[in-house]
């Protein structure tokens, strides 16, 4: 007899709330390389979407701690899609003949302007995402085994380490490689990386909050024991 699978309370609200943060931080933040002028550290140059899309991370050890690799990555594969439907959607809205007023004529440039690049972020973000994202739950899902379920805070900021690390340079060396000076780039990079992960290890304290309420909601608490880590599987 099969198993119905079992259905959580709050899974999919999780999985709208990852998806709407991945979709935002991509498009409407990515492109845009911000500065401001910090005591000590002078001026400092990084994406705009700095302070949103480690929120993604943090719903994805979120999702690993209390629901496991292969209930993440079903999540993961769902941004993937909303990525692909926005790339898809950006091309179709950019290409279509715009009204001839002179309004529409100015608007196009910037519809291009805003949009036109969005191929190359989304070709970015899916292939950084990929190996960032899955490298980030797979250490966490070692690391909780590894640490029979004690020190959340090591799992966190352990994979975390890992997962920023592969996601940044992997993500702004495919969207701006040749379109921002190489110098801007990876001063961009080193930011993003430092800036992220201390980001991550700030939030800790609502990260750990958010796991132990739903590990208490929910009734679970997943080891990742026998799980087949193959990121193209689907099933659970």
């Amino acid at each position: 007899m099969n198993q119905e699978p079992r259905v959580f309370k709050y899974y999919d609200l999780i999985m709208a709330a990852f998806v709407c943060v991945l979709l935002c931080s991509n498009l409407i933040g990515a492109a845009k390389a911000a500065q401001l002028t910090l005591p000590v550290l002078g001026t400092v140059t990084f994406g705009a979407d700095l302070f949103f899309f480690p929120i993604s991370y943090i719903f994805g050890d979120i999702l690993t701690e209390v629901y496991g690799y292969g209930r993440d990555r079903r999540v993961v594969w769902a941004g993937f899609g909303a990525l692909v439907f926005s790339a898809f959607m950006a091309f179709v809205v950019v290409h279509l003949p715009p009204a001839q007023n002179d309004f529409m004529a100015a608007y196009q440039g910037h519809v291009e302007a805003v949009f036109g690049n969005t191929w190359r972020i989304v070709a970015g973000s899916m292939i950084a995402f990929a190996c960032g994202s899955f490298a980030n739950s797979f250490v966490l899902a070692k690391m909780k085994i590894a640490t029979q379920g004690r020190f959340l805070w090591a799992r966190v900021v352990g994979s975390t380490v890992v997962g920023q690390a592969v996601d940044t340079s992997f993500f702004f060396l495919i969207a701006f490689s040749g379109i921002w000076p190489n110098e801007q780039l990876f001063a961009v990079i080193v930011t993003q990386y430092l800036f992220k992960t201390i980001w991550e290890a700030v939030m800790y304290p609502a990260t750990a909050w958010v796991v132990h309420f739903l590990k208490r909601a929910e009734g679970v608490d997943h080891y990742d024991r026998g799980t087949n880590f193959n990121p193209f599987k689907i099933r659970v």
